[in-house]
């Protein structure tokens, strides 16, 4: 008699215990969050704040950031990344029910500033790769050579926004997590029969 009157006790204390838990475990998880979109704001700001002072003259003539186009590219880019990674962070930071309609934008954006960012650093890096070691076939010359203090430059800001880029394939990879993880089977027979189907949750 004795240990079934015991019997509710523990399991109340364990419920209590286990809605404690997932509390905390939530709360790290979104401060973890907050940091990862905290991190490329920094990053997306150095590396637009390296392109935009980055000029040279010379002897041989002046060269600027604007002279090109993939740089001026970059520069909008982080610029971009700089404001939404402000903006997501608070977003992220104060907790709130999530819904699939948050869910579903928070995933979208980082897809698109991911790809939007690894589009930046790519095209940036062609150009710098033709800069250093030049094409003879259009007759593109080693203008690193020449300038070499705006290729330093340009180098380093490329590296700091692909290092932006690897904080937002993360926040990806915890947003479609996040997105993903609330679908449910829509029939049950198929659930049975091994079939998945990704369907929108009531």
């Amino acid at each position: 008699m004795a240990e079934e009157l015991g019997k509710p006790t523990r399991k109340g204390f364990s419920e209590k215990d286990q809605g404690q838990e997932m509390i905390h475990s939530s709360t790290s998880v979104r401060t973890v969050e907050t940091l990862l979109r905290v991190a490329p704001m920094g990053l997306c700001v150095a590396a637009l704040v390296v392109m935009l002072k980055n000029s040279q003259i010379n002897d041989f003539g002046a060269l600027s950031y604007s002279d090109l186009g993939a740089f001026k590219y970059l520069v909008y880019a982080n610029a971009i990344c700089a404001a939404y990674s402000l903006l997501s962070a608070f977003y992220t930071a104060v907790p709130r029910p999530s819904t699939l309609s948050r869910s579903w934008t928070m995933f979208f954006f980082d897809q698109v500033l991911t790809y939007l960012t690894l589009a930046a650093g790519a095209v940036s890096s062609e150009i710098l790769y033709l800069a250093y070691n030049g094409d003879e076939n259009v007759t593109w010359s080693r203008e690193c050579n020449v300038f070499d203090t705006f290729c330093s430059k340009a180098t380093t800001s490329v590296g700091i926004t692909f290092g932006a880029v690897a904080c937002y394939i993360l926040l990806s990879l915890i947003s479609s997590y996040r997105l993903f993880s609330s679908y449910e089977a829509p029939i049950p027979f198929l659930a049975n029969k091994g079939t998945e189907i990704a369907v929108f949750p009531r």
